[in-house]
């Protein structure tokens, strides 16, 4: 192509660009033209008062324990912890590997996600819960909301039936229940259908009998 056509070519596009930026800067400086003082006084107040709220929903978390990953010593406390948190992870324990796993997952989200309370509890020395919520399969996690169990994480089947899967992976699997505030993007999980699998079916072999 001749060269001075390609020129043209490209100073047209430049002042296709140049144009649009220009009609978009018009537009908001009309919408700023359009807001009077007391509209910008309104809004700020507006956020002000959402960064209050925020802030003492943030200190009310950390004094029950939020972004940390703790272990309950009894059931009792289990009912306690329950009922002071509208959103809890509770995960079903015993002294094993596949255990140890979903520790060293669940010690990073707490940290991440301080809307949530993350808790462990020996579900050997827990035969009431352990009963109660038919915890079957060690691993499982407890998805507690409004202090009722809405979801079941049994395992490893749904993080790919091995214990290498990513801490990405499990907090994907818990925000389809929406118990924990999920702001990334879904990969090979979809967050649109949540778990109903009962938790008496099939074990697999990487997870232990209660």
């Amino acid at each position: 192509m001749d060269r001075s056509k390609v020129q043209e070519i490209i100073e047209q596009q430049v002042l296709t660009v140049a144009k649009a930026f220009e009609e978009k800067l018009d537009d908001e400086i009309s919408a700023l033209d359009r807001v009077d003082l007391d509209d910008i006084d309104a809004l700020r107040e507006r956020r002000l008062q959402q960064m209050k709220k925020m802030a003492e929903k943030r200190n009310r978390w950390i004094s029950l324990g939020h972004g940390e990953y703790s272990e309950i010593q009894s059931e009792k406390d289990f009912f306690t912890v329950v009922k002071a948190s509208e959103r809890v992870v509770c995960h079903f324990y015993r002294e094993n590997w596949p255990c140890k796993v979903i520790d060293k997952h669940l010690t990073i989200l707490a940290k991440k996600h301080i809307e949530t309370r993350f808790v462990k509890i020996n579900a050997e020395k827990s035969p009431f819960l352990a009963e109660k919520l038919k915890i079957i399969v060690l691993p499982t996690l407890a998805l507690i909301k409004n202090t009722k169990v809405d979801d079941y994480v049994v395992g490893f089947d749904e993080l790919g039936g091995t214990d290498d899967f990513s801490t990405e992976e499990l907090e994907e699997r818990i925000a389809r229940s929406q118990v924990i505030i999920f702001e990334g993007e879904s990969s090979s999980l979809s967050l649109s259908k949540p778990y109903t699998r009962n938790v008496r079916q099939s074990q697999r072999s990487d997870s232990d009998s209660d």
